[in-house]
């Protein structure tokens, strides 16, 4: 049975299509979740079967998503600063973010701060939330 048809599959079909396994890395994960959003957008009510079959997927999201390190205790360009050293990026990584170096050197630098575009496209390209980016008020 492949997804999108009109027969309902059963949970033994999903799981020989699809073998649910423990997500070690981000290619698996994007596996499963491509799996997932093909189960979600079926233009039906789900079935039992498939019902849970989601949810054991969505399980094993979860436990991936809870093996990874969180991100630091810290917001606004202290994160960002983080992320840059942590995944081994340059500041002139970032130009199509903040289109000129100097730019982001003076964000580092406390001399300018993130504008909204600027957080919208960040949280975009390190795949978090855009809150984030916003310092922390006292």
């Amino acid at each position: 049975m492949i997804l999108g048809t009109n027969n309902a599959a059963t949970y033994e079909s999903l799981i020989q299509e699809f073998i649910p396994r423990p997500i070690h890395n981000d290619q698996q994960l994007e596996a499963v979740q491509m799996r997932i959003d093909a189960l979600i957008d079926l233009e039906r009510e789900l079935t039992p079967d498939e019902t849970d079959y989601l949810d054991l997927l969505g399980t094993l999201v979860w436990e991936y998503e809870q093996s990874l390190e969180a991100l630091p205790d810290i917001y606004g360009v202290e994160l960002l600063k983080v992320l840059v050293e942590d995944r081994g990026l340059r500041q002139k990584d970032l130009v199509p973010i903040f289109k000129a170096e100097s730019i982001i050197s003076d964000i580092f630098k406390g001399r300018r701060q993130l504008t909204t575009r600027h957080i919208q496209e960040l949280a975009a390209y390190f795949s978090v939330s855009p809150a984030v980016f916003f310092p922390l008020t006292p």
